[in-house]
């Protein structure tokens, strides 16, 4: 983005620094979201289907889950 620049350093918008900071913080953000963007669409193809949509609800309620087994609660306190 190209400015007109006052005799005093100011643009139409206010100061050139403004400007320049303003436009480096957009570039930042674009970059952010194109990176989390390609974050999740490479985690996504490792995503697993939720083959059992009953035990959804046991993990809402704060039940644990071992190497796919669940977990008594006397069980978890003891380890």
């Amino acid at each position: 983005m190209l400015s007109v620049v006052n005799n005093d350093g100011t643009t139409e918008s206010g100061s050139l620094m403004d400007d320049l900071v303003r436009e480096g913080a957009r570039r930042m953000l674009a970059a952010a979201l194109a990176m989390v963007f390609k974050l999740v669409e490479s985690a996504q193809a490792r995503w697993r289907a939720i083959t059992a949509p009953k035990l959804v609800a046991l993990v809402r309620a704060g039940a644990r889950f071992e190497n796919g087994h669940l977990v008594e609660r006397s069980e978890a306190r003891a380890a």
